[in-house]
């Protein structure tokens, strides 16, 4: 029988793992009666300091793994680990949180397996049309940062929840990245992909693991990952200062020459001295931040260590 394998990163879960056991407790019976796909839940502990590891294995059934990593290694990089560690046909991601609605998981099981020529169904966020127009707009002006002048599209909004077929898993498993983020790469990554919108449900219980700065953390990650488009627009800037600083001397040698004019030296010299240290040191930080990711790449360390795989049955 082809096999499923569901992938769920998870920090500080507690209180969320015996409603998560029987959500996939019931979208395992689902699976297999509807598609005749067995299911396997493989879970990833991302240094929870709860005990959410001991929780999950006093309520799970069925044919489960949690990976625990060594500590916190971040999302992106706690979902690979999953990947890594899954073995089914088929991988569908989802949040431990169960704000992945159910009716989607399985509509997004449906398109994938009724058409054989798609690689990957991913979700896309349709509540994000109500957000506040300063978050909309920082969205916009990032996946239009992001977007420029690629050969491929990072779709707005898609996420993480996504349904991928084997060969489109090991794919991404070839992609070694360290500082990742992974919607990019499942767009640079390719295959024949489709999405669906989907309106996520509150939480189960506690409290999101995504506080703004984080996110804005991402998203700087992201864009230095994929886009040279800050740099050039860095750089146009810095030329159009060059240029209206060259006009502006010029005009100051002809009032002098011709006309005699007094120049005024503190104010304009002031004002000069502001706006060019502020441009650089405004460039610097960017391409402070480039470096960074590049010295982190050039390291090559393991993306994440495992500290214990605990299994379902006798053996766990």
């Amino acid at each position: 029988m082809p096999l499923l394998s569901v992938i769920s990163p998870f920090l500080n879960e507690w209180d969320t793992a015996e409603a998560f056991a029987r959500f996939v407790k019931s979208m395992s019976l689902e699976v297999r009666q509807r598609f005749g796909l067995d299911v396997e839940v493989v879970l990833v502990d991302d240094g929870s300091t709860d005990g959410s590891t001991a929780r999950y294995r006093q309520v799970l059934e069925g044919n489960w793994r949690i990976v625990e990593l060594s500590r916190n290694f971040g999302k992106e990089i706690a979902l690979v680990s999953g990947v890594e560690e899954s073995r089914g046909d088929y991988v569908l991601m989802i949040d431990a949180d169960l704000q992945h609605p159910y009716e989607v998981c399985i509509d997004i099981i449906n398109t994938l397996l009724a058409d054989p020529d798609l690689d990957v169904v991913y979700s896309i966020r349709a509540d994000r049309m109500q957000e506040s127009w300063p978050r909309a707009f920082g969205a916009k002006l990032f996946y239009r940062l992001i977007n420029g002048g690629q050969r491929f599209v990072i779709p707005e909004n898609a996420g993480d929840f996504r349904i991928m077929r084997r060969e489109a898993a090991n794919a991404l498993l070839t992609i070694r990245d360290k500082r990742r983020f992974n919607k990019g790469l499942y767009a640079w990554m390719g295959f024949r992909q489709k999405g669906i919108p989907y309106t996520p449900d509150p939480r189960a219980a506690g409290k999101t693991k995504w506080p703004r700065l984080a996110l804005a953390a991402l998203s700087l990650e992201g864009i230095t990952s994929f886009s040279a488009v800050p740099l050039r627009i860095m750089s146009a800037i810095g030329v159009g200062i060059g240029c209206a600083g060259m006009a502006y001397g010029v005009e100051l040698i002809m009032k002098v020459l011709l006309f005699g004019t007094d120049v005024p030296g503190y104010p304009s010299l002031m004002a000069s001295i502001s706006v060019l240290g502020g441009f650089n040191l405004a460039l610097l930080g960017l391409l402070g931040e480039y470096i960074w990711v590049t010295i982190a790449e050039v390291k090559d360390r393991p993306l994440y260590i495992v500290r214990r795989i605990h299994r379902s049955g006798p053996s766990q």
